[in-house]
């Protein structure tokens, strides 16, 4: 019997005789172990030790976390072994930037939920001084402050030049083509046209034109798409496998919250990725504000995410659910996908079934709420937009010499 099943019963924790036995095989199993490596080893082969953590600091606001955020996390975690991601607050941001959109909490859960995040911490300053750099690198023992290779300066002065003054400080590169302000800037042209545009593909009166998905400056190659698959893997045999769908445009916290939630009633979590056209043709305006490529690298890098089902069927089949080994299909009561036109319920079949679940909404946050905020703070935000572009064509031009 395993060292897990002789603590464990049922999901009851056993009495301290049981621990005590489990702790005495876990001893002997070490103590096994430890000749066998002895052996293989022997005294002309003394142990090679292992190598030591190198620990990897990288902050940020991180507000409106899209896959960059996620790219640079990864980027950053691959120069050692354990990532550790401050977090400004609210009032540092404010004082330096500007209100951000998204408050701390969701800011907070956001950067959490990736996976190539170790340790976050709260309540750091935009602007470090350089006792808290000292104070930052002696409490987390961390061997280099990381941030991407476009500078970062705040009345004058380069945010990251304490660091730099020590010798911690590595630089990444930028993932070129995406960034908040770029994604704010898509979001406004929503705000600024409000009239709703549904699709009817069934009528036969005149039909508006089809949604044609925006440009997207960033280049989705596969090397890109295989290094944020990073971790996936098939369900184990006899797990049970979850099953969600969805849009996931403009992942957010909401996500997040609804995806943990999911994937704690099973022991694998597959999520379905849709299609633009049908994100489109389900939802109002000129959505989806990211498209399929974009929509999938959000949710690969989440932690809660087992693997990726890029653009499933809308209405699951008998077939389908048979393939892939689903248990269990789950839909979200607060659901970004909920305006839609179809007749046809797509969770007909796992409902007949009797595998469909419907989950309550975990937090009260979806698109909707997303864009509002952004009309609300229209002009700020426009304005910012516009300054902002112009300091991303100078980074280009210093970049690319054109």
């Amino acid at each position: 019997m395993g060292v897990l099943s002789v603590v464990r019963h049922r999901g009851r924790v056993a009495d301290p005789i049981s621990l005590q036995r489990a702790l005495a095989c876990a001893e002997d199993r070490v103590s096994a172990l430890k000749a066998q490596l002895a052996q293989l080893c022997g005294p002309e082969r003394p142990l090679t030790p292992l190598p030591r953590p190198i620990r990897i600091w990288m902050d940020g606001a991180f507000d409106m976390m899209h896959y960059g955020h996620a790219n640079a996390f990864r980027q950053g975690r691959a120069l050692g072994t354990h990532l550790v991601v401050g977090v400004n607050d609210d009032a540092s941001i404010s004082a330096c930037k500007g209100p951000p959109l998204m408050d701390d909490a969701e800011r907070l859960e956001m950067v959490r939920s990736c996976k190539w995040v170790d340790e976050v911490v709260p309540h750091v300053p935009y602007v470090m001084s350089d006792e808290y750099v000292r104070w930052v690198i002696e409490t987390y023992r961390i061997d280099y402050v990381v941030h991407g290779d476009d500078p970062c300066i705040v009345e004058g002065r380069d945010v990251y030049e304490s660091a730099q003054k020590i010798g911690k400080y590595r630089t990444i590169p930028r993932t070129e083509g995406v960034s908040t302000t770029e994604i704010v800037g898509r979001m406004l042209q929503i705000t600024e046209d409000p009239a709703p545009r549904r699709l009817n593909f069934f009528s036969r009166a005149p039909q508006p034109a089809l949604y044609v998905p925006r440009e997207s400056k960033f280049m989705t190659t596969s090397v890109m798409l295989n290094r944020f698959a990073d971790g996936t893997r098939p369900p184990p045999t006899g797990a049970r496998v979850v099953f969600v769908s969805g849009a996931w445009d403009m992942f957010h916290a909401g996500h997040v919250a609804f995806l943990e939630a999911a994937r704690a009633l099973g022991d694998y979590l597959l999520v379905g990725v849709h299609n633009d056209a049908i994100v489109n043709r389900r939802r109002r305006n000129q959505f989806p504000v990211m498209n399929l490529n974009e929509r999938t690298l959000s949710v690969l890098s989440c932690r809660h995410v087992d693997d990726v089902l890029i653009d499933p069927p809308l209405n699951l089949t008998r077939e389908m659910i048979a393939s892939l080994k689903i248990a269990t299909v789950v839909h979200g009561t607060g659901h970004d996908d909920t305006h839609t036109i179809d007749a046809s319920d797509p969770y007909e079949v796992p409902k007949e079934m009797g595998i469909f679940v419907k989950l309550p909404q975990q937090r009260p946050l979806n698109v909707q709420c997303v864009v509002e905020r952004i009309r609300l703070n229209h002009e700020r935000l426009a304005s910012k937009v516009k300054r902002k572009a112009v300091a991303e064509q100078e980074y280009y031009t210093n970049r690319y010499g054109f």
